[in-house]
């Protein structure tokens, strides 16, 4: 069978899904796209990268809202010809729009050098950074022809993100930006549908 033969693969797909705030950090519906490329190295194996960006929004203007975005490296194992279970590891940003929350403490006016936040019970205003991303994905293919084939993937994700809130205001001795930072862990899930070529 021509899919299970090494080659080049490039799959495009909608996804849909949350991710979920842990340790105080904001929540939110994930709705985007996905990129896979990679190699199928042989009828069991093969080694792709996958990149997603995705809208986050929320009901609330306090939680999560701006652009999601995550690239890993995935070795995928064939466990059938028609499905696949994969690993990967690589990184995840968070830029969010401008949201409405209380300001913590130290507020930004009071700051007369950067600050870094223990924890996210209380959030930053708003989220600008990128961190390590983990990622498990179990994926059906059905195969359309010789060279497309249709996918759906359910994926659960993992992601530590350094967010960084500009304050708008310098050090007076160094010129530096004077900014507040934040660690938000995040634990995610998508589904997604596409298309696979070879």
């Amino acid at each position: 069978m021509a899919w299970l033969k090494p080659g080049f693969r490039l799959s495009l797909a909608a996804a849909y899904g949350s991710l979920q705030g842990l340790r105080g950090a904001p929540t939110g519906r994930l709705l985007g796209a996905k990129v896979r490329a990679g190699v199928r190295l042989d009828a069991a194996w093969s080694l792709v990268t996958s990149f997603e960006y995705a809208r986050a929004s929320s009901d609330s203007a306090a939680e999560l809202g701006g652009l999601r975005f995550m690239g890993t490296v995935d070795p995928t194992w064939h466990v059938t010809r028609s499905l696949s279970v994969a690993v990967g590891f690589g990184f995840g940003g968070i830029v969010e729009s401008r949201r409405v929350r209380m300001t913590p403490e130290p507020s930004p006016e009071s700051l007369e050098a950067s600050y870094t936040f223990p924890n996210a019970r209380t959030l930053i205003g708003s989220c600008s950074g990128v961190g390590v991303a983990t990622l498990l994905r179990a994926e059906w293919a059905y195969v359309l022809g010789p060279r497309a084939a249709f996918t759906i993937a359910a994926e659960a994700s993992g992601q530590w993100t350094g967010c960084i809130g500009d304050t708008g205001r310098v050090e007076p001795d160094t010129g530096e930006a004077i900014v507040q930072r934040q660690w938000w862990p995040h634990a995610g899930g998508t589904l997604a549908v596409g298309v696979t070529w070879r």
